[in-house]
């Protein structure tokens, strides 16, 4: 089977590129230059404009799109066009090339994110009945994400496709070990003491332990049925205090300094990520997939928590022992 995926060369196309289900595929992944790989063939593209790699739509299985520049960054009005512009416009694009293919794709599987959703507390978010949209008294800024969320999936939507079925998938916080990302800034706040509450620790966290995420991947191209929206992340989202409450457990920090909403939107000026990845209360549900029977591997933050600090502990073994 032949997977073009987009922007594969983030974090998340490499857990789907070294993981068992997809690397007996011909993986083709599209790139604008990042770093190279014995698992895939890598192909140039702009992620704007159609040129040759649009020959690998034709006679392609399946299509991933994973392209976006990296939202941590602070949410300026020049930050917010190239996050749009980097989303919205590949998604065009890849839209184009498959709809020129004489041979399309049965399968387009689009990045987007929870963030859709309405910053809430006091119900969950699912593809069915959640709300999508902005909520009243939020930063301004916060509803430019949920605006370049909502033209993302549009793109996607918008694209004349008839051949092809689209899935659009709103991916909560993917729990893995790359240096630099969610679990490790969260394990390392956990490990130095800093762990604790922020502006009251009420705000709900969606998330997905990665074996969770490339699983669930391989189950939506087993589905033919399976189209529109899914939610990506655990049935079991916790709120922020619990959350690292439990990573405190389990990797035995007696306490966690918390810190308040004008502290954290302090710091984020300084380390250059915005404050609403923190401050958002991301309460979804994966309704879909659980309909659809999904099983989850790690459907509970403690035991995700508890099997990630353990690969991280070989890990660090590991890298201690290969630099002595």
């Amino acid at each position: 089977m032949k997977i073009v995926i987009p922007g594969g060369t983030g974090s998340l196309g490499r857990l789907l590129a070294k993981s068992d289900l997809f690397r007996e595929h011909d993986l083709v992944v599209l790139s604008r230059g990042g770093r190279r790989s014995n698992q895939v063939r890598m192909v140039p593209w702009d992620g704007q404009t159609l040129g040759e790699w649009a020959r690998e739509m034709d006679g392609a299985d399946i299509v991933i799109n994973l392209s976006g520049q990296s939202v941590k960054c602070l949410y300026t009005d020049k930050n917010l066009k190239t996050l749009k512009d980097s989303r919205v416009k590949s998604t065009q694009v890849i839209g184009q090339a498959i709809r020129q293919a004489k041979k399309p794709p049965t399968l387009w599987i689009q990045m987007s994110s929870t963030a859709i959703y309405t910053h809430r507390f006091d119900a969950p978010n699912d593809e069915e009945s959640g709300q999508i949209g902005e909520s009243p008294n939020i930063p301004v800024v916060w509803k430019h994400i949920v605006q370049l969320v909502k033209d993302w999936e549009e793109a996607l939507y918008s694209s004349q496709t008839d051949h092809t079925r689209k899935i659009a998938i709103r991916s909560g916080v993917v729990m893995d070990l790359t240096p630099g990302g969610a679990f490790d800034i969260f394990l390392k706040l956990s490990r130095f003491g800093l762990g604790g509450n922020i502006a009251g620790g009420k705000q709900m966290v969606s998330w997905i332990h990665k074996s969770d995420f490339i699983n669930a991947i391989h189950f939506l191209i087993q589905n033919n049925t399976i189209t529109g929206p899914v939610n990506m992340c655990s049935p079991y989202p916790v709120s922020q205090g619990e959350f690292m409450k439990t990573l405190r457990k389990t990797v035995g920090a007696k306490w966690g300094l918390p810190a308040t909403k004008w502290m954290i939107e302090l710091s984020s000026y300084f380390i250059g990520i915005d404050s609403e990845l923190s401050l958002k209360s991301r309460y979804v549900i994966p309704k879909v997939l659980m309909d659809k029977q999904y099983s989850f591997l790690f459907p509970e933050w403690s035991s995700a928590a508890k099997d990630l600090y353990a690969q991280w502990k070989v890990k660090k073994d590991h890298d201690s022992h290969k630099n002595t």
